[in-house]
């Protein structure tokens, strides 16, 4: 299951997504942010990759949906409500996504 984060730009959140999921089995996660100084800067490539597009605020979503419109069809495109206040593997963070994720996503207990 391949999962695309994004958030704004790419620094705290989604990297913390992609560090946390990845380490379960059967996972491959990516981030990535619609800023234009985003570290890695959404692109049409990542869509295509992704089987699941998670999104951290409305905001976020709203952005992806506008630019690649018609290419989403088929894409599931989630918003996690989780606003830009954490930092990068806060343990709060980390506790949100661990409970958000799973919604949306089905994941093997055998977290490494």
């Amino acid at each position: 299951m391949n999962l695309l984060f994004i958030c704004s730009e790419n620094r705290l959140r989604s990297p913390t997504a992609e560090r946390v999921f990845s380490a379960y089995p059967g996972i491959q996660a990516i981030g990535a942010g619609t800023g234009a100084n985003a570290k890695t800067p959404v692109s049409w490539a990542l869509i295509k990759w992704a089987d699941i597009v998670l999104v951290m605020e409305k905001s976020h979503r709203d952005e992806v949906a506008k630019t690649y419109g018609e290419r989403l069809k088929g894409k599931r495109l989630v918003c996690l409500d989780i606003p830009d206040r954490y930092e990068f593997m806060q343990p709060e963070l980390i506790k949100l996504l661990k409970e958000r994720v799973p919604e949306y996503v089905r994941l093997s207990s055998g977290e490494t």
